[in-house]
Parts: C-alpha cells; structure tokens; sequence
C-alpha cells in the first residue's frame, strides 16, 4: 500500500502494518518533542510545525490537514445551499485550505474558528495570500469553552470539532451562533466503543495525534445531542471507507511525485512521521475501532 511504500522508500520498516501482533516494547510511542525556550523552561513543539504543514500541503491540498482538499469541503457544504447573501460558521477551519475553498467557489462569508493557534496563523496567512480577506476570517477558538457570536450565521460547518470539546456544550454554542433554520453539517471522528488505552497500537495513536481517546464521542452521542437541541436531523452518513480511501489516494499520488523529485532530508522526515502517524490511524479505522460520520441537521 501507498503509505508501506513511503515508509520503505525512506528506508524505515513498516512494523506498524505487520500482520502478526506487537509487543508493546516495539510500539510505545515516542516522547512529546519539547522546545526549550529559556534555561530550565520547554514546552511543548507546535503540533503543526512548518514541515508539516508542507507534507499535508503535498497530500491533501494547501491549508488542508485531512484527505479530500477542495472536493471534500465542497461536498460536505455544497447541501447547505450558501450563496453570496450566506454568512457560514465554519469550526474547525485548519490551515485555511476550507475557508479559502468555500469563499472562492460558493461565494459565501467565511468565519472560521480554528483550536491550534499555529494553524490559525497558518490560515489566516493563505487567505491573505489570496485576496481573500473581504470574504474569509479566522479565529481561534477554545474548545474547552466554546463561545460563538450569537444568532448571527446561516449555516455551519464543523470539521472534527469535538477534537478537545464536550459535546452538549459545543453543540449548544454552534445551535446559538446560528439565525433560525440554520442548517448544521458535521463531519466527526467517533469511536463506538471505548477505545481500549492499554492497547499499543491505540496508545501510539494517541500520542501521535495529541489525542485523548476518551474525549471520542459515540455516533450515537452525537445523534442524541443534536436532536436534544431542535435539529431535524436528515442525514447520518458514515464516511469511514471515503475517507480511507482519499488518504490513500494523497499517499499514492505523493510518493510517485517523491520517486522523480527527492525531497529534502527536512522534508523527507516530515513525510515519515505524517505517514507513521496514518499508519496507526489506519490500524484503527480499517476494523471500524474509529470512524468518520456525518450529519446534515436543520434547525428549528
């Protein structure tokens, strides 16, 4: 597969895909990288550093951290029906890639909150390059207490963002940004059943992704949420078998490009490490351990 062939072109095994079971001696995970900053002081690396940004650029599109790009945004806000009179609530809006996509194509006023500051900076740099300020803005938003302009959007599109957020708070604050039947559509990674934490391949998971699994959400949770708070939920739709299936597409399309043009040894790594962490991601989406759903609702 696309990501076994990025693995063993940078000369690395592919112990993660290997069929016969790991110890957890050969998968724990790395340690958080830390930046010291003065004597004595570190914090955390930005979760997005600019190498990375490049490596998901190559995969996904420029401003987009998950596969699909631009035919994904689309597909997901294109039911909402916005024009150039709609104002949407975009949560989750990442590097820019989806502000810019639905601004530039649909017409429609852009106001996109973003949880990692780097990301948000990211953003708001790509729509200012291109010319996009009059249409798409981005803020950073905390998902531990959500707080959106109240009645003021049409609609809403939320990319994964319960990432860090309890979910009847969250939703509460998206349902009182929104004007009355504003439509709602969420795409959310969710986990069915508790994800077994002492399980190697979902603790390594985990650390790559700076996730905690129990903030992971049910489908059900969600369902139950959105209807607690008016929406006549329409649809509920599992993108789990696209959403491979786009990765592995990006996968395949980056490492032919790699094979005639060599990257850096800074970008190089860069795509190592992005692919390790899709190797693991894989691992747990190809049992349905996680999955990816949507769910188009209109309010009341």
């Amino acid at each position: 597969m696309a990501l076994s062939a990025v693995m063993n072109w940078f000369g690395r095994a592919d112990r993660a895909m290997a069929a016969a079971p790991l110890s957890l001696a050969e998968m724990e995970p790395p340690p958080l990288p830390f930046v010291p900053i003065a004597p004595g002081i570190r914090v955390p690396a930005p979760f997005w550093p600019v190498e990375r940004l490049r490596a998901a650029a190559e995969l996904w599109g420029e401003g987009f951290q998950a596969p699909g790009g631009d035919i994904e945004i689309l597909r997901l806000t294109k039911p909402l029906g916005v024009s150039s009179a709609s104002s949407l609530l975009l949560v989750g809006a990442g590097g820019g890639g989806a502000s810019c996509s639905i601004a530039q194509q649909l017409g429609v006023w852009v106001s996109g909150f973003e949880a990692d500051a780097g990301l948000a900076a990211a953003a708001i740099a790509l729509i200012a390059r291109r010319k996009l300020t009059k249409r798409a803005a981005i803020e950073v938003w905390n998902p531990a207490d959500p707080v959106f302009r109240k009645n003021f959007y049409h609609h809403c599109v939320a990319l994964d963002p319960l990432r860090d957020a309890p979910v009847e708070r969250t939703f509460a604050a998206i349902a009182q940004a929104l004007k009355p039947g504003g439509q709602l559509m969420v795409a959310q990674i969710v986990a069915d059943t508790p994800l077994d934490v002492t399980d190697p391949v979902v603790a390594h998971w985990a650390r790559l992704e700076r996730r905690d699994p129990a903030m992971l959400p049910t489908e059900v949770a969600v369902t139950r949420t959105l209807k607690r708070l008016g929406y006549d939920v329409r649809i509920v739709e599992d993108l789990s078998e696209r959403h491979i299936h786009q990765a592995l597409i990006g996968w395949r399309a980056a490492v032919r490009k790699m094979e005639g043009d060599r990257p850096s040894r800074r970008a190089a790594m860069a795509f190592v490490q992005e692919a390790e962490l899709w190797l693991f991601r894989l691992r747990l989406f190809q049992p349905g351990k996680l999955r990816l759903v949507r769910w188009h609702g209109i309010g009341k």
